[in-house]
């Protein structure tokens, strides 16, 4: 039995045919065939290679044939014969920004539920939603603020972040209520190679905590305070926490419109106390306090994932979380202005299709 010469490759085709065989994004049809030129330019026998790749003799003899003819580029796939699949894209877009029928029983449409209504491939259906980024199973929620003072509000609050007043404290004060001492009913399983922290998907209800916060913009340091209420008592309590850790100075405090924010109780307090000035965000704007971020952060990195037997474990965790933030907090910093957050916090008029002037 004759054997066959070592293929000669062409001139910087082993790196490019060397790059097929070792990339893993690649078709894997391209790695094999690329492997096919490799061995044989090595000298090994048509059999031996492809008992190696997996394939017939007569496969290594046709792309062989196929390199030595074309080069790198003839071992593409060949368009195959027939008729090329015609899509109406712009129908099938058409069809997804349609609603189902109501005889479907369906609020949106999936590709392979779409695919059938259109009698093609739902794999078609997924090519043309990447290409137009359509995403039917995914929504988001929006609320527009119906506040009167909307404009005064925003512009006030972003002026304090933007250009806070020379020697004044700005802080944003509000209150995260019933937080949860909840421990799980089987130890957490610890996190490994290859595996995530697991935890039940039950747990025990221990009580719960309210954390008032007055976030500093200009530093990141947060004051705190755990109530088992959070009635206008406790907040006039924090209140004056506050105003002692920043003794003679200037205060404005961003915060929500929460009833005990404006108790009688609490407007007389701020009254002998003119120091301290009360900054309100709009309606249904509660976003525009930055402590907001400060809640997202500890929910996330110390409270979601512990355990806590008592309601004072559970403010001891925070404590110790807020202390150790302290030491490494460093400003929040605003940069959105208020032109910009305006022109989206309205909702946007309808353009009228008639002119009823005449």
């Amino acid at each position: 039995m004759s054997v066959a010469a070592p293929l000669v490759l062409r001139a910087g085709d082993e790196k490019r045919l060397t790059s097929l065989v070792r990339s893993s994004a690649g078709p894997a049809g391209s790695a094999r065939r690329a492997r096919i030129v490799l061995l044989a330019a090595e000298g090994v026998s048509n059999a031996e290679i492809a008992r190696r790749v997996g394939a017939s003799r007569q496969t290594v003899v046709s792309w062989r044939a196929r390199y030595e003819a074309g080069g790198v580029s003839a071992l593409d796939d060949l368009t195959r014969s027939g008729r090329p699949v015609e899509v109406d894209e712009a129908g099938l877009v058409v069809a997804t920004l349609t609603a189902p029928p109501a005889e479907l029983g369906v609020t949106h449409w999936s590709s392979r539920l779409l695919a059938d209504h259109l009698g093609i491939s739902f794999a078609t259906v997924a090519r043309v939603w990447r290409k137009w980024k359509l995403q039917p199973w995914r929504t988001e929620t929006f609320k527009f603020s119906t506040d009167p003072d909307l404009d005064a509000k925003v512009r006030d609050i972003v002026g304090l972040y933007l250009h806070p007043p020379d020697n004044a404290v700005v802080l944003c004060v509000d209150e995260k209520s019933q937080i949860q001492a909840l421990n799980r009913t089987a130890p957490i399983l610890p996190i490994r190679p290859g595996l995530p922290e697991r935890a039940t998907s039950d747990y025990v209800r221990n009580g719960t905590t309210t954390l008032f916060a007055a976030l500093e913009v200009a530093t990141g340091k947060v004051t705190d305070a755990c109530f088992d209420r959070h009635r206008h008592a406790e907040f006039l309590h924090f209140l004056k926490k506050v105003a002692k850790a920043h003794p003679r100075r200037e205060l404005h405090v961003v915060l929500d419109n929460y009833g005990t924010h404006k108790h009688p109780k609490v407007r007389a307090w701020l009254e002998r106390n003119p120091r301290i000035q009360l900054h309100f965000t709009p309606t249904s704007g509660s976003w525009l306090n930055m402590v907001e971020i400060f809640f997202g952060i500890i929910t996330r990195q110390a409270i979601r994932r512990g355990t806590f037997d008592s309601v004072k474990e559970l403010i001891a965790a925070i404590e110790t979380f807020i202390d150790g933030w302290n030491e490494r907090c460093g400003p929040f910093v605003w940069t959105k202005t208020a032109d910009e957050i305006l022109a989206r916090a309205r909702p946007r008029r309808r353009p009228t299709t008639s002119n009823t002037r005449h």
